[in-house]
């Protein structure tokens, strides 16, 4: 069983991939024009629940310092360009997430 993420920064969406096959789409808000949310593949490199302020119920690192899928205590802020380059998520959907993707799982990012 190998997940896979793929984030679409223009469709604002976020896959989650087992064995290459569409498991669910959820709709996030990423990184605004002065502060884009990173393309390129990262993997998940840990996991922190309640970290505290804007992060909402759950994060989860990526391998590119400071950047991150994360809830929010905006949950207005999903599915636009609002953040500082973090994939923002509902916290109910970060945590369903978090549930099912280990650390090292593939996180694709995209226009």
């Amino acid at each position: 069983m190998a997940y896979e993420i793929r984030v679409s920064t223009s469709k604002r969406r976020l896959t989650l991939l087992k064995d290459g096959k569409v498991v669910r789409t959820y709709p996030i808000g990423v990184g605004k024009m002065l502060t884009p949310t990173p393309k390129g593949t990262y993997t998940i490199i840990n996991k922190q629940p309640n970290p505290g302020g804007p992060f909402g119920v759950m994060w989860m690192g990526l391998s590119k310092p400071h950047y991150g899928i994360h809830g929010t205590n905006n949950p207005s802020s999903i599915g636009k360009i609002v953040s500082h380059g973090c994939i923002r998520m509902y916290n109910q959907d970060v945590l369903a997430l978090s549930k099912v993707v280990p650390i090292g799982t593939i996180v694709r990012i995209s226009r």
